[in-house]
């Protein structure tokens, strides 16, 4: 049993996004600052977006798995949601170790699109697979958590990377800069949104 929370669309809504919190064992929670500005920027677009606590952590059982059984999790809200609510777009998202799990899956999921804020892409396994979908990578500069220039030199070696935006003087929890996370979001994915409403 996971505990979530659906935050819902401004608007009727046209998709669903699934949004992976921080590392469980550092106090990582769906309740994260960046995490619900994720979803806040995905109900604004027109999407319901669902926030869960992975294994462990709040009111979801069992125990932390290493990030394995952390993919299984956010596998099995994606499957719920698209039980819930069949045909719409899902796209994926996640902070951190949230963003690891994320663009792990992406690849199993096939969701319309994923952003991934200051991904650890080191707990990625070498049988990584980078997704097809668009994909928007947010990242501080003056991050002291997941160091930007290793994750971006990563991020360019694939091949097809993803969209990168570099945000100047932000470090890992983004303190006093969540309104431009909250735009560079809304920014890369209203086209989608725009184009499903045929506007």
């Amino acid at each position: 049993m996971l505990e979530a929370a659906i935050d819902r669309a401004a608007t009727l809504a046209t998709a669903t996004a699934v949004i992976c919190h921080p590392h469980p064992l550092q106090a990582g929670t769906m309740n994260n600052k960046v995490v619900t500005t994720l979803s806040r920027a995905f109900t604004r677009l027109g999407a319901d977006a669902v926030r869960f606590n992975f294994r462990g952590v709040g009111g979801s059982a069992g125990s932390y798995a290493d990030g394995l059984g952390e993919r299984e999790d956010m596998l099995a809200v994606v499957a719920w949601c698209r039980e819930q609510w069949a045909g719409r777009r899902l796209y994926l998202g996640g902070f951190s170790f949230g963003g690891a799990v994320a663009a792990a899956v992406a690849a199993r999921a096939l969701p319309a699109g994923l952003v991934t804020v200051a991904p650890a892409v080191d707990r990625l396994l070498t049988d990584f697979v980078a997704p097809s979908c668009p994909w928007l990578l947010v990242h501080g500069d003056a991050d002291d958590v997941v160091p930007a220039k290793p994750v971006i030199a990563w991020a360019a070696t694939l091949k097809a990377p993803p969209r990168i935006v570099v945000l100047p003087g932000v470090g890992h929890f983004f303190h006093g800069r969540l309104p431009a996370l909250l735009e560079a979001v809304t920014g890369f994915f209203g086209p989608d949104f725009t184009a499903a409403r045929g506007t």
